[in-house]
């Protein structure tokens, strides 16, 4: 069972927790992304993010839950990315994995958010504090 979401609300990394409360889980893996400020490919500070999202990307982040979901073990997913505009130390992105034992819970995680990484039709604008900006991840 995967709960997902492309929100343009601030993510609550609580609640991705509590969407997968599971009383056979003995581990639960969390990876919460968030805004920090710099980027090291980056001259000046970061101050903000503003996420823009691809029509299709809220399927594409579905099929990633799903795909992820399917592993045997994995008892429960939540998975939410932001886009719009985001300040310096929010979430951006929330991944959760409840298994019956960590080393799953820490493999599916990583795999997921290396997933999303990789194939989310995302693009990420850099807000200098100079006022001026970056499209991160355009190469």
């Amino acid at each position: 069972m995967a709960v997902v979401a492309l929100s343009a609300e601030p993510l609550v990394p609580a609640d991705l927790l509590a969407a997968v409360d599971d009383t056979q889980a003995g581990a639960v893996a969390v990876f919460v992304g968030r805004v920090r400020d710099h980027d090291p490919a980056v001259q000046g500070r970061v101050v903000a993010l503003e996420y823009s999202a691809h029509p299709d990307a809220a399927a594409v982040l579905g099929r990633l839950a799903d795909e992820a979901s399917a592993h045997e073990g994995v008892l429960r997913l939540a998975l939410a990315h932001r886009v719009g505009r985001l300040a310096v130390g929010e979430p951006a992105l929330v991944a959760v994995v409840a298994t019956a034992h960590r080393a799953l819970a820490f493999d599916v995680c990583r795999d997921l958010v290396e997933a999303v990484k990789a194939e989310l039709p995302v693009w990420k604008r850099e807000v200098l504090a100079d006022g001026s900006h970056v499209w991160a991840g355009l190469t």
